[in-house]
């Protein structure tokens, strides 16, 4: 299925039913009086959280909810039946904004989480709301609200605890299938990752972590050049980034700090936030060089870019350091859940 992580929907809320003129006419009681009931509330619109759900792409092609309309009062002082409210499922980790006026409405936080986006119309009074001393037999009655109608702007942010950053052919799709039960696409071509991709790590019993993958980067990425532009932003919800680096790019091994670099800078052009955001080096392909030539790219590395954070050496392909890696992830995580004021 084609990934799909923006959409433009318009809801409507269901109108208020009208309130009821009426009277009360039985034999034998004369001057019955009024006895027209109150319309029924309409139907609200509520966005809620699936995890069954993972892009917007239904909403591509059904971009219009209605609740229904309240039932209009009726004689002999009925209350006309409240409309039921519409549900409508979204993936979690959807953020909703006004399309007219650009305001965060809400974000769809975990599955089942429900957030009202359009507001059902109040019912409206009968006529034997009016009834008073001096007015015996009224015919006022007040029609029903109309209920709230706006559009709204669905934008999908994957939710995970990790994400993998890498220019295209790093490595990082096929750490993803090393490391989780994910399968996206591998092939030694740049762009082989065209959507982002999730997968769940499981180190044991109750311990776990996503991994999001997004397509590779390349330079001017932040003004709109390539694929990664498009889903950067949903590196935004990870706690921890990766910086995966290929130790052995077509282009030679001269490339690989300019790489490293471009990776950085491209990050920073996009939001600067994330540059504070925790981050990791991984040098990937480590099974194509002996031990002494990865030292001297480790140390060429670390100088060269002042690199102050963690650095791994891994080979994705044959599972090399991988284990490691993601034990550290874990331990990581965990200490930030411990302390969350460490992130």
């Amino acid at each position: 299925m084609k990934f799909v992580d923006e959409a433009e929907i318009k809801v409507f809320a269901g109108d208020g039913g009208n309130g009821c003129q009426s009277f009360r006419r039985e034999k034998y009681i004369p001057r019955g009086g009024p006895d027209g009931g109150d319309g029924g509330r309409g139907g609200d619109v509520h966005l809620v959280g699936s995890s069954s759900l993972n892009t917007l792409v239904d909403f591509r092609y059904t971009r219009s909810f209605r609740a229904k309309n309240g039932e209009k009062g009726r004689g002999a002082n009925c209350t006309g039946a409240g409309a039921d409210d519409l549900y409508v499922k979204v993936p979690v980790g959807t953020l909703i904004t006004d399309a007219g006026t650009g305001e965060m409405i809400g974000d769809i936080v975990s599955d089942g989480y429900e957030l009202l986006v359009a507001k059902g119309g109040q019912g409206g009074l009968g006529n034997t709301r009016f009834k008073s001393s001096t007015n015996r037999a009224p015919t006022k009655t007040i029609p029903g609200r109309p209920g709230d109608q706006r559009g709204l702007l669905l934008e999908l942010r994957l939710l995970a605890d990790v994400g993998l950053l890498g220019l295209p052919n790093a490595g990082k799709s096929t750490l993803l299938r090393t490391v989780s039960r994910a399968h996206p696409k591998v092939a030694d071509y740049p762009f082989t990752t065209m959507y982002p991709q999730l997968g769940v790590i499981r180190i044991d019993e109750g311990s776990s972590f996503v991994m999001a993958d997004i397509p590779g980067l390349i330079e001017g990425a932040s003004e709109g050049a390539g694929l990664g532009i498009q889903f950067l932003r949903h590196l935004s919800r990870t706690s921890l980034l990766l910086h995966m680096v290929d130790i052995m790019p077509p282009e030679g091994q001269d490339k690989v700090i300019a790489n490293a670099r471009a990776l950085i800078n491209e990050l920073q052009q996009f939001d600067a936030a994330l540059i504070n955001r925790p981050r990791w080096l991984v040098l990937n392909k480590t099974d194509l060089l002996p031990e002494d030539e990865l030292q001297k790219i480790r140390h060429k590395i670390v100088d060269e870019l002042d690199w102050q954070g963690e650095l791994f050496m891994i080979s994705a392909a044959t599972g090399t350091g991988c284990p490691e890696l993601v034990q550290a992830i874990m331990k990581w995580l965990l200490r930030q859940q411990e302390d969350p004021g460490g992130l």
